[in-house]
């Protein structure tokens, strides 16, 4: 069994990751207490990957919660999973970092790091086969964004041989609560390309779209981007939860979705998409979920795949699917969408099954996708970062903690370049020796 632990930071981050367990602990058949009540053996062949089994015979979540505010724990503390995680593991101050990456990696945060790291050390020992680490927080805020990136950093130093993901949610002006939010994600963008391994981005942007086109919700809440932000890591992480043909470790996925280092940042869109409401029942056949994964309008990151490239992709469908009709899809998707395909990375495509569906659903499918559209939602947050930057607004917040203005210039130049490779690879027509 190869184990995952799973960093929660920041109160976006607490708030996902609790959603993530509260999602899968249904799917292994795990109740709110952590008793196994599961009806199949494919629900606990791999349960032990995100859990782990208590003396009680119970199961507890493998996470880490950390935060510089008290409240966002304490809801979770409070809140139906509240009894199911381990209280050991709450890592929690009362400074706050106020929105400010800086006063996350440099101040509040350094003096509740080394803490965090004895939790997460502790929950590494308790491994038979620690596979590698997983990260979701935001990118806007202050400690989800500066302190996961410092966490992450010690992480890397101290596991430098394990694998480091992360669901980051990246930001929109139009659920921004602040002004700062491009800073603060332009200065985790530099740390991420350093320090992990493969980002699955989630566009508040995407999101807002998702719920105002398809699910026509006029006025969406957390909880509903929440919901979609949960059907997307479940599916995800499916193949690392079930039984699957590929990607049933991180290092598989990475080495399926990672033709070069830098360039490790995915695009995802799932089928079908629902509501927190309307979830039950719903049921698409393979040609509509292909299609649907597929469809920018589907996809969690806010840019159009038709003006880049596919570089790689994995698409993992759930429920009772042929994958004959699946390989057969999927080629029929390819011959027509071929100029959207680089040609010089072999079987760049793969696809498998997984026998068990969403709750709630019959059929399922997502997409990841390394695909050069995705230096649109760079260019975004990267004119945001101009605009501000260019005025020195609210830079001397950040320069109090001890950082520089080479600093901001040296996060802009490092997303410029990325930008430029993914634009370099949409380019090209011949073999650059992608590592396959």
């Amino acid at each position: 069994m190869c184990e995952i632990i799973q960093l929660q930071v920041g109160h976006c981050g607490n708030e996902i990751g609790t959603k993530f367990y509260e999602v899968i602990l249904k799917e292994h058949g795990v109740d709110q207490t952590g008793a196994y009540q599961g009806t199949s053996d494919l629900q606990s062949d791999k349960l032990e990957v995100y859990l782990r089994e208590t003396n009680a015979g119970s199961y507890q979540p493998r996470a880490v919660l950390v935060d510089l505010e008290e409240d966002t724990l304490a809801s979770v503390s409070s809140g139906p999973l509240g009894g199911i995680f381990d209280p050991d593991n709450f890592v929690v101050a009362q400074g706050g970092a106020g929105n400010n990456w800086a006063r996350g990696f440099f101040g509040e945060g350094t003096k509740l790091a080394e803490n965090a790291m004895d939790v997460v050390r502790k929950e590494a020992e308790r491994c038979d086969c620690l596979q590698g680490f997983q990260l979701t927080h935001s990118l806007g805020g202050g400690t989800g964004s500066g302190m996961g990136a410092l966490l992450y950093q010690r992480i890397r130093e101290e596991y430098p041989d394990r694998m480091k993901c992360t669901f980051s949610v990246v930001p929109s002006p139009r659920v921004s609560e602040s002004v700062v939010e491009p800073y603060n994600a332009m200065l985790s963008f530099q740390k991420l390309l350093e320090s992990s391994k493969g980002t699955f981005c989630i566009d508040n942007e995407a999101l807002l779209n998702i719920c105002s086109r398809t699910l026509k919700l006029s006025n969406p809440t957390y909880a509903d981007l929440n919901h979609l932000v949960s059907a997307t890591m479940s599916d995800v992480t499916a193949s690392l939860r079930f039984p699957c043909q590929i990607n049933s470790d991180l290092r598989k996925m990475a080495v399926n979705l990672v033709p070069f280092p830098r360039l490790h940042f995915f695009v995802s869109g799932l089928a079908p998409l629902t509501g927190r409401v309307s979830q039950q029942g719903v049921s698409l056949t393979v040609s509509q979920l292909v299609q649907q994964i597929f469809d920018a309008q589907n996809m969690v990151v806010d840019c159009n795949p038709r003006h880049g490239r596919h570089l790689t992709a994995c698409t993992q469908f759930r429920g009772s699917v042929s994958m004959k009709e699946v390989e057969k899809q999927l080629g029929n998707l390819q011959d027509q969408s071929s100029s959207h395909f680089v040609k010089w990375i072999p079987n760049n495509v793969v696809a498998s099954a997984c026998d068990i569906p969403r709750k709630g659903g019959k059929t399922s499918g997502i997409f990841i996708g390394n695909h050069t559209a995705i230096q649109e939602m760079f260019k975004r947050i990267s004119k945001q970062f101009a605009a501000l930057f260019q005025s020195k607004k609210f830079l001397h917040e950040y320069i109090a903690e001890g950082m520089s203005e080479q600093d901001f210039r040296d996060a802009e130049n490092s997303v410029n370049d990325l930008v430029a490779e993914y634009q370099q690879y949409q380019d090209t027509t011949v073999d650059v020796g992608a590592n396959y």
